[in-house]
Order: structure tokens, then sequence, then C-alpha cells
């Protein structure tokens, strides 16, 4: 499988990234997710389509959804874009914990 790019879908998400500390354990995790969605791009968990919330649905155009478990019950959601030839483009959308991704799946 052909490696796939990892872009953040807004630039307040990739600042809040680069806000994180070199030694915080979440940007050690974000940095170990990106790294494998790259090498495979299918590794995370995909949510059904009628289970992926209005909000993002209507915010990023996206008919798809991913859900990468990070440690300490952190949660990282990605969607999937096709690029050129056939690249596969994952757009980081958020990452929450698991109290913030309870409330958004509505468990």
């Amino acid at each position: 499988m052909k490696n796939s790019e990892v872009i953040f879908v807004e630039d307040s998400l990739e600042e809040a990234f680069n806000y994180l500390s070199d030694k915080d354990p979440l940007r050690k995790s974000l940095e170990r997710a990106i790294k494998t969605i790259q090498e495979n791009c299918y590794c995370g968990r995909q949510v059904k389509k009628n289970l992926i919330p209005k909000q993002f649905i209507e915010r990023y155009n996206i008919n798809n959804l991913w859900i990468y478990n990070l440690p300490d019950s952190w949660r990282l959601l990605y969607a999937l874009t096709p690029g050129g030839e056939l690249e596969i483009i994952a757009a980081l959308l958020d990452w929450m914990n698991h109290k913030d991704y309870e409330r958004l799946f509505k468990f």
C-alpha cells in the first residue's frame, strides 16, 4: 500500500498540535498516530455513515469518518479524501478525550 499524506484540516488544529510540548504524552501519541495513518490510512475504526455526527458532515463535507484510539482514552478523528492520481489524503479533523468523544457520539 502506498503511503498516505496526512494533513490538518484547519490551521487552528495544527496550531493546537504545535502548541503541545515535545514532551507532552498526547503530542507523542499524536505523532505516532500520524505516522501509522501515513503507513496505513485504514488502521482506524470506520464509523458507520449514519453515525457520523452532522456537524462533521456540514463543516468538512465528508462522507467517511475514522477513529484512531490514542492512549489514556483519547481519540483522533480523521477522514479520507481522494488526492491526485489515487493518492489518499487523511485529513485530521479533531482529537478529544473520552468524555467529549462520548458526548459527540451520544453514548
